[in-house]
């Protein structure tokens, strides 16, 4: 893959922060895992990067930057190994982002995602809390912890509800990470961010990916729902300054504290695959609405307000910009080799 398409964000406020810091990022190959240790690989940190099983042509993989840090690969499930890891590696900082993160499978399969959402989240925290060396964890709560509020944007004094076994999973790990937090003095922090897209998403039957890929074969992208559904989208590269802002921050702020992140400027799901689909260059494809989600929420934003105000935190990209770095990452990874003579996943 061309190296301009790895080329970082902007960066981080305090570079020097983590300079030969020591941190691990669980599920490090996933969309923000892998963003996000390119960054810390970066700026001078030795990262060990937990992950539970190999994705080919994943975006930590292409990128070589797997090649760069230590990877572990297990389960978040298993305990003793979460506490050899911050034990054994001595780790000060840790990005917990591994997860099982599809609404349809957590649907499908709820105890799974319990077992890996909750139990694994419990798992980190307690691993960490028997560490003398952290000084910062960040938790990556979703939006879909709020659950179904009578008042948007869901702001971070509202209670967490979620119904539906993915959002219930959610609610559980922030809460559980906000109890730890409080409670045992564990510098823990949870975002809560809005729908992440960007190059290395490699779940095609998500709005995003799918779409910039049934648009570049040329075929009409599928809409699950109405297409009337309201969501905020937010870039991947944009969520890694936010952690890396965060938790540069966290010395002033109080233990268990939760911010949202967004660019507060929700879309429909029509909106966003128009926007889509002018970023890949065929405005002419027409969407096929197939009007079968169930169980959603038809309306999910969050006010970025908080984490403006008090972290001066603020977006590096617009969304059209993040669309265009998202669309050239897939072109050029369609371009990649096959991996026995399999061909990049179908929508």
């Amino acid at each position: 893959m061309q190296a301009e398409l790895f080329r970082l964000p902007a960066a981080p406020l305090n570079a020097t922060f983590w300079r030969n810091r020591r941190v691990l990022v669980t599920g490090c190959s996933g969309l923000l895992g892998s963003w996000l240790t390119i960054a810390l690989t970066e700026h001078g940190t030795t990262v060990v990067g937990l992950i539970r099983d190999s994705v080919p042509r994943n975006n930590l993989h292409i990128s070589g930057y797997d090649q760069r840090i230590t990877l572990v690969t297990g389960a978040l499930e298993n305990r003793p190994l979460l506490e050899r890891i911050f034990a054994e590696y001595e780790i000060d900082v840790c990005f917990h982002l591994a997860a099982q993160t599809i609404v349809g499978v957590a649907q499908r399969a709820p105890a799974v995602t319990f077992e890996t959402n909750v139990r694994g989240t419990w798992n980190v925290l307690e691993a960490a809390r028997l560490s003398p060396h952290v000084r910062c964890l960040i938790v990556a709560s979703s939006d879909k912890a709020y659950g179904r509020q009578p008042q948007l944007p869901y702001q971070e004094d509202m209670p967490l509800i979620g119904r539906g076994p993915y959002d219930v999973s959610k609610s559980c790990a922030d809460l559980i990470a906000q109890s730890y937090g409080i409670n045992y003095e564990l510098p823990v922090f949870i975002t809560r961010c809005g729908n992440l897209f960007g190059g290395g998403d490699l779940n095609f039957n998500r709005l995003i990916p799918g779409t910039i890929i049934s648009a570049l074969r040329g075929e009409r992208p599928e809409i699950r729902s109405d297409g009337l559904f309201t969501r905020d989208y937010f870039y991947v590269k944009d969520a890694v300054l936010a952690y890396l802002q965060l938790a540069e921050r966290s010395d002033m702020l109080n233990h268990g504290e939760a911010f949202n992140f967004s660019y507060g400027h929700p879309l429909t799901v029509l909106e966003m695959m128009d926007a889509i689909l002018r970023a890949v260059g065929r405005p002419d494809l027409q969407p096929i609405i197939k009007n079968e989600a169930s169980r959603e929420i038809r309306h999910q934003y969050l006010s970025p307000l908080k984490a403006r105000n008090e972290l001066s935190w603020q977006p590096r990209y617009t969304l059209q910009q993040g669309l265009a770095e998202t669309v050239a990452w897939y072109r050029s990874w369609l371009k990649q080799p096959l991996i026995n003579g399999q061909s990049p996943g179908r929508v």
